[in-house]
């Protein structure tokens, strides 16, 4: 069944509407940290970049200070490296609950095929696009990446959120729904669409004014009468159409949702988020306005400030203080010069003071070394730690809303493209599950690690001094062993299968007793040797 173009308008405008909660709030954060990617937001998120140029550079140049900029890509580039790193496998795929005790085969299925999707995203153009998006998300608190694919394998893109409006099909649930509205000119429809397919009034603007706009609206959806594996039968439907036209341009559908958007802080009842620079945008305000008038007073500081008396020969109005310059007056006390009743002193303490605050809430003086020195290990820990508790909540939700959707897309993608084989057959009918290993989620694991290894020594220490080897029989050495490579991010095929492990035990035990055996008999043979001798 073919799309109602003028429920998915309806649909728009509500959606539009909802968004005005936090829209100016997104547009103030984008000014006072980075003006030209919040452009945008002036138009209504449906001009073209070139025409927003202009007031992004104005909004730029108004920007007297940089510290909230540049905190905010630091910790956009904390929040890439700690949650997709590209050197480092972030995630592992593993078996779910079953009745299968034989699991070998699977994990080692899955293995590889976390190993494969992990080379596939970083292969492609992931790694710049997921730092914007990181960007976003430090600002506004939330970002739109589109996964999809091109001649070449897996293609991201970030939405601009200036033209993207969200919701939710479940209460509370993750954002499902995603309307973009996007500025074309007529020719760039004709060549996107084709020419039977848009509207006459664009093929008629491709052929006289070619550059003329064309709003293009793009509703993605959950399809409620989903029945197959055909494009307008997928369960999330995709539709393409002429905003003011109303004409279909294309309609098809995914069998993941290709959208992934995931929230820092969400507002109540809402579908949208705030940012960490939502936190430090009064600090960074109040800084801008501090440098403002401490630029003004430096300029009364350097080219001086005076006070002329208008005596009849000396006119303060037409006067002009310079070198090599004249001035007439009637007296030598005709024009003074004052002094500046401005502290600088207190203004650079304040300007320090907010400078500090704003790294602090953006972590920015945590992710990086004080005055260019470098840091301790334990430092080092200390600020992982701390990073961890703060970012850890954040985590959770980052998680659910944005690597497991990426990587569920990413299976599906390739999986359909055939590059995984045929599964084995111990995952018929079982659900596999998403491991994590990022930075921050080993950071978070490493709990546990510790507080093994303090229990271990702990055990050891008490067998040691009493003497009671029967309190080893509590803990088992063995299975925490492979627990402690679980959490550490060992990869699997670098840890020995159990009943290799067994057999190999087994083997060395048998080798042992004939080992023994063999040394009895010698002992008795010689024993008896040493009988008929005597």
């Amino acid at each position: 069944m073919a799309a109602d173009v003028a429920a998915l308008l309806r649909r728009l405008a509500a959606l539009k509407s909802k968004r005005t909660i936090v829209e100016n709030e997104w547009k103030k954060c984008y000014d006072y940290s980075m003006p030209m990617r919040g452009a945008l937001f002036s138009a209504g998120g449906t001009a073209g970049a070139d025409g927003n140029l202009s007031e992004g550079a104005s909004k730029k140049a108004d920007l007297l200070d940089s510290t909230a900029t540049d905190a905010v890509r630091i910790h956009a580039s904390a929040l890439m490296s700690g949650l997709t790193p590209a050197n480092s496998r972030w995630f592992g795929l593993d078996v779910g609950a079953g009745k299968n005790d034989d699991e070998d085969a699977a994990r080692k299925w899955l293995d590889e095929v976390a190993e494969s999707i992990w080379e596939q995203i970083h292969a492609s153009n992931f790694d710049a696009v997921g730092f914007d998006c990181c960007i976003d998300m430090t600002i506004a608190g939330q970002f739109a990446m589109f996964i999809g694919e091109n001649e070449t394998g897996l293609q991201f893109e970030q939405w601009p959120l200036a033209s993207c409006y969200f919701g939710a099909s479940t209460r509370g649930g993750a954002i499902d729904t995603v309307f973009r509205e996007v500025s074309m000119s007529a020719e760039q429809a004709v060549a996107e669409y084709g020419a039977n397919m848009v509207s006459e009034k664009t093929r008629e603007l491709a052929t006289m004014k070619p550059d003329e706009a064309v709003s293009v609206v793009w509703a993605i959806y959950p399809r409620k009468d989903a029945k197959g594996n055909q494009a307008k039968n997928m369960p999330i439907a995709s539709c393409h159409f002429e905003r003011d036209s109303k004409t279909i341009l294309r309609e098809s559908g995914y069998h993941e949702m290709p959208v992934v958007v995931p929230r820092w802080q969400v507002l109540p009842d809402s579908v949208y988020a705030l940012g960490p620079m939502h936190d430090a945008l009064p600090d960074a305000k109040t800084l801008n306005e501090v440098v403002r008038y401490v630029l003004a007073n430096a300029d009364m500081a350097i080219a001086g400030m005076w006070i002329a008396e208008d005596d009849g020969v000396l006119n303060p109005k037409t006067i002009r203080i310079g070198p090599r310059k004249v001035i007439v007056a009637n007296s030598v006390d005709s024009m003074k010069a004052l002094q500046p009743a401005s502290k600088f002193d207190i203004a650079v303490l304040e300007i320090d003071r907010l400078q500090r605050s704003i790294r602090k809430v953006l972590m920015a003086d945590q992710l990086t070394p004080k005055d260019g020195q470098a840091i301790t290990a334990t430092e080092a820990t200390i600020n992982v730690d701390l990073i961890r508790q703060q970012l850890g909540p954040m985590f959770g939700r980052m998680q659910s809303e944005y690597m497991a959707r990426m990587i569920d897309r990413v299976f599906g993608l390739m999986f359909r493209d055939g590059a995984f084989g045929n599964p084995p057959p111990e995952l018929a009918g079982r659900d596999f599950r998403t491991q994590y290993r990022s930075p921050i989620a080993r950071s978070q694991k490493a709990v546990d690690v510790a507080a093994m290894d303090r229990y271990e020594a702990a055990l050891v220490n008490e067998v040691a001094g009493t003497g009671k080897t029967e309190l080893l029989d509590n803990y088992d050495f063995n299975k925490a062993t492979r627990k402690r490579a679980e959490l550490l991010g060992v990869p699997a095929e670098l840890l020995v299968d159990q009943d290799d492990v067994d057999a190999t035990r087994e083997q060395r035990s048998q080798q042992q007793l004939a080992a023994q055996a063999q040394a009895m008999m010698a002992q008795a043979v010689g024993g008896a040797m040493g009988a008929q001798a005597a």
